[in-house]
């Protein structure tokens, strides 16, 4: 790549930071799994906390373009909001599970087994304040078939249906969190979209369980991880995972304002005492969401009694 091609990418990535309302903190370069060279951008909001978000784009890709420009844009507005959560690596499984994503290696990769899939590498991490260290390193794969509906195999066209792949994986009882381990593979297939819909599709709710997530929300991120500080509330991934709309995510969370389990600041909110008095509650849910996740043996095969 020119150094010319590069100084294009880097200008045009700081031109739509600033457009939704971030700064350009650095670059560097990086490597893909194959070794090609990639832009590394650290993104911040002006006069921020000095936290900040990873973005991994393949140094050849220009997405300064009709067709792929929207996309990006709307990926950047929503960093902006998300950057102004305490953890803003830190998300909530619909069974009340707290996660924190790290370490993935974008873009997505070719197989190299021979399978005809896009690849893409990454960590999930036990979130609950404690010192369990308990995580998962994650294989999430795309066949060539569903990548045509995705604009781009690069972090800002594919990060929101992996992320939710991967929780819905956990829901399912699908991924174990561990201390060491092999990666665990997330097979992101065309089940998770509807072609008549044009939409990603990963979870069926009703407002009871939109309702438990979002108050499972706000008590991990703002009030055990975020020392208190408000989270976002209408964020369009867990919008997409939870089949609504980040209206309906604000309505519910009104509700829960009234009912004075939510301090409610626009789109964010912060737990009131009465919500953290329900620790019980959302210790006893994670710690059954994560028993989900481990192997069950059935005990009398393991004695050899199983009828053959």
């Amino acid at each position: 790549m020119t150094v010319e091609s590069k100084a294009s990418l880097v200008k045009s990535l700081e031109t739509a930071a600033s457009q939704a309302g971030l700064v350009l903190l650095s670059t560097t370069q990086g490597s893909d799994f194959h070794g090609l060279p990639t832009a590394v951008f650290q993104l911040g909001s002006p006069g921020g906390d000095g936290s900040s978000l990873r973005l991994e784009l393949s140094e050849a890709f220009e997405f300064d373009k009709p067709h792929l420009l929207p996309t990006m844009s709307a990926h950047l507005a929503a960093e902006a909001k998300r950057l102004r959560n305490p953890r803003p690596e830190c998300y909530v499984t619909l069974a009340g599970l707290p996660i924190a994503f790290g370490k993935f290696q974008w873009p997505f990769h070719r197989s190299t087994s021979g399978s005809d899939t896009y690849i893409v590498h990454g960590e999930m991490h036990l979130a609950d304040g404690g010192p369990q260290n308990l995580y998962a390193k994650l294989a999430a794969s795309v066949t060539v078939t569903f990548a045509e509906i995705v604009p781009a195999m690069e972090q800002p066209y594919a990060e929101s249906f992996v992320y939710n792949a991967i929780r819905k994986t956990v829901d399912l009882g699908q991924l174990e969190f561990l201390k060491s381990g092999n990666r665990q593979p997330v097979p992101v297939t065309t089940r998770f979209y509807s072609r008549w819909q044009k939409k990603f599709l990963f979870t069926e709710t009703n407002d009871q369980e939109r309702l438990a997530y979002l108050l499972a929300k706000v008590y991990w991120l703002s009030g055990v991880l975020g020392d208190g500080k408000s989270v976002w509330i209408a964020d369009p991934r867990d919008a997409q995972y939870l089949n609504t709309t980040e209206d309906d995510l604000l309505r519910m969370a009104g509700d829960e304002a009234v009912e004075g389990l939510l301090l409610l600041d626009g789109e964010f909110a912060a737990p009131t005492p009465q919500l953290m008095e329900r620790e019980p509650q959302f210790r006893a849910a994670l710690d059954a969401a994560l028993n989900f996740t481990k192997p069950q043996f059935n005990e009398s095969m393991r004695s050899g009694h199983a009828n053959m």
